[in-house]
């Protein structure tokens, strides 16, 4: 009986309770939400009447510990609409867009 609670506890024991996510995306998730927050507000103030077929997908690239490229891509289906690129400072929370 003793080794069946012991079977039971022993994972409990090992894995630690305050498991946190992982610190190498930190910087990559802060770039997202900023640029998210921000591409957000500038559609909603630009009223296009075929802006619900597109959507975006963003992809976030990790620089160093306080910078990051964000690319958002627009699509509607299979075409890609437009590519926009965006430097992200997330130490001091600031976006620059690329321009090509």
């Amino acid at each position: 009986m003793k080794k069946l609670i012991a079977l039971i506890l022993f994972p409990f024991l090992v894995i630690p309770f305050g498991a946190k996510a992982n610190d190498n995306f930190s910087v990559e998730i802060e770039a997202l939400t900023l640029v998210m927050e921000q591409y957000k507000a500038d559609t909603e103030s630009s009223v296009e009447l075929d802006m619900e077929d597109k959507k975006p997908s963003y992809m976030a690239l990790k620089q160093d510990e306080c910078n990051a490229t964000v690319e958002v891509t627009k699509t509607t289906g299979l075409e890609v609409v437009n590519t926009e690129s965006f430097d992200v400072n997330v130490c001091l929370k600031e976006i620059y867009k690329v321009i090509n």
